[in-house]
């Protein structure tokens, strides 16, 4: 009798209006997390890289959020079915997104000091672990709260299931194809706190207002307002040494230019990593890649009339070519590198074919024949994995010419225990070609030449006349500073087996530290 009569006073105290509110709360925190999820991966990625390191922690530290939260969630319902706890949460979790905006740098590069598969961990933890956990809490919690018939709860509990996976597949659809191309990853995740601080305050402001909660909701204001703040200086770039003349967010990085306040000189970045520095006043790069990538395809090939580049940059190297009478095509797979190039850094885009794709993609289809193809496609510290494959390469080869070259820009390393990418590129290439050189000055930058025919020589000594003065002595170590690998330390990369982010980590890393630190 006293169960029925809780049942009674249980369906008085759950309105209509509630019940619908709840529904909506479920499908917003089923959202956010999928966003935060998404989300917190990018706010790393200019300082951890965007390998399957920080992909697998955050996915991981995103489970383990969603397990404890559960648990935590279903913990406190049985404690007490009182909603203003579980509204409190939600705007704890909002509170604590919205001073992530805050931490983020310094904790992510704290978190450098690590190895990356450990810091990649670490960071996700500290930033995303506690506000996840709580916006979890809310499924288990909503189920005892909206549950008033045992003979029902199967059917409640796919109910609130079924809004909140729906409210993911939209927070997924929504950050992928609408927030991260057209916002910056700091407002998006401000108002992504916003949404959960409205959320919690409308509950208390329509059901669950006493004099207490008025205290709680100024503390989650001023944090909304530390979080704006936070993002605003993200949005806004003050230093002594740089103006900031462009930022603008993409599918593939957030895209910045800056311009150096000494020397004029202007630094293209993608999340935080220095891609290319042009000095506008004599119209050059300063930069050794430029000089190599172009350089190579002339020294190597007899005649060149047609040349795919895979990976536009800024349009230095296409420029470059077009210049000097070469037909060009480039594949280039994020559109809002093309309007950069433009505006800074005196890209023509009709004076060439650009084409929007990915750039293996773009060859499996092409019935074009090439006499060069230059590779030099990058996320961050690295080519991406599946341009570097033997298949990946086998293509390639099917739109190169018989006495075409293909050369490549990589960072690498020829140190014992350290070389396996260098080594294994080596091996891929040469499972393909006919013959493979590698050019390298000890900096970093490795260049790999690959062709068909059965010797590679220089048909043509290296023009050394137009090189900006600032890297003429590294360019010209570069072109005398040709090397083997040891075929013991790496493997043939196939698509089914490339494990280069893995053991490739460690270099990757050292890259990856130098350059965030170098403008910092």
């Amino acid at each position: 009798m006293a169960a029925k009569t809780d049942k009674a006073k249980k369906t008085d105290e759950i309105s209509d209006g509630l019940r619908r509110y709840l529904y909506l709360t479920a499908a917003t925190t089923g959202a956010c997390i999928l966003i935060v999820e998404i989300l917190g991966a990018r706010m790393l990625s200019p300082f951890l890289g965007t390998s399957h390191f920080v992909w697998t922690a955050q996915i991981s530290v995103t489970l383990v959020s969603l397990a404890v939260g559960y648990y935590f969630g279903g913990w406190m319902v049985d404690k007490a079915a009182d909603l203003k706890r579980i509204y409190a949460c939600i705007m704890g979790a909002a509170v604590y997104l919205a001073l992530t905006l805050g931490m983020t740098e310094a904790v992510a590069l704290s978190c450098l000091r690590f190895k990356l598969s450990v810091g990649s961990i670490l960071a996700s933890m500290f930033l995303f672990f506690v506000p996840l956990t709580l916006l979890a809490a809310v499924g288990p919690f909503f189920i005892r709260v909206l549950t008033l018939d045992l003979s029902k709860v199967g059917g409640q509990v796919g109910r609130l299931s079924a809004v909140s996976t729906f409210g993911s597949v939209f927070g997924a659809v929504l950050i992928g194809y609408v927030l991260i191309p057209l916002m910056p990853n700091s407002v998006t995740m401000w108002v992504t706190s916003l949404v959960l601080l409205v959320l919690g305050g409308s509950y208390f402001a329509i059901w669950g207002l006493k004099a207490g909660k008025v205290k709680a909701a100024g503390v989650s204001v001023v944090a909304l307002l530390i979080g704006g703040l936070a993002a605003r200086a993200d949005l806004t770039m003050d230093s002594k040494d740089f103006d900031e003349l462009d930022r603008r967010n993409s599918n593939f990085g957030d895209l910045r230019v800056w311009k150096a306040k000494d020397s004029g000189y202007l630094y293209y970045l993608n999340d935080r990593l220095t891609q290319n520095i042009y000095d506008p006043a004599t119209e050059q790069s300063t930069t050794l890649f430029t000089y190599m990538l172009h350089g190579l395809s002339k020294v190597y090939v007899p005649q060149n009339e047609k040349t795919l580049c895979i990976g536009l940059g800024v349009g230095i190297v296409p420029m470059d070519l077009v210049d000097e009478g070469v037909e060009v095509d480039v594949v280039e797979i994020n559109p809002e590198v093309v309007d950069v190039g433009k505006q800074y850094f005196g890209l023509e885009p009709d004076r060439m074919n650009i084409v929007i794709d990915d750039g293996r993609h773009f060859v499996n289809e092409s019935n074009e024949q090439y006499d060069c193809v230059i590779l030099d496609a990058f996320l961050g510290d690295a080519s991406p994995s599946h341009l570097m494959s033997k298949e990946a390469f086998q293509g390639i080869a099917k739109v190169m010419s018989n006495e075409a070259v293909l050369v490549i820009n990589s960072f690498g390393n020829f140190e014992p225990g350290q070389d396996f990418f260098t080594s294994s590129l080596d091996q891929t290439l040469q499972s393909v070609f006919s013959s493979v050189r590698i050019h390298h000055s000890g900096n970093g930058n490795v260049f790999f030449v690959a062709s068909k025919r059965e010797t590679l020589e220089f048909v043509r000594q290296p023009d050394m006349s137009n090189i900006h003065p600032q890297v003429q002595g590294v360019v010209q170590r570069a072109y005398e500073g040709t090397t083997v690998t040891n075929p013991e330390s790496g493997i043939v990369l196939t698509d089914d087996f490339n494990p280069t982010e893995f053991r490739d980590a460690e270099n990757r890393e050292a890259i990856r530290k130098g350059l965030v630190s170098y403008l910092r």
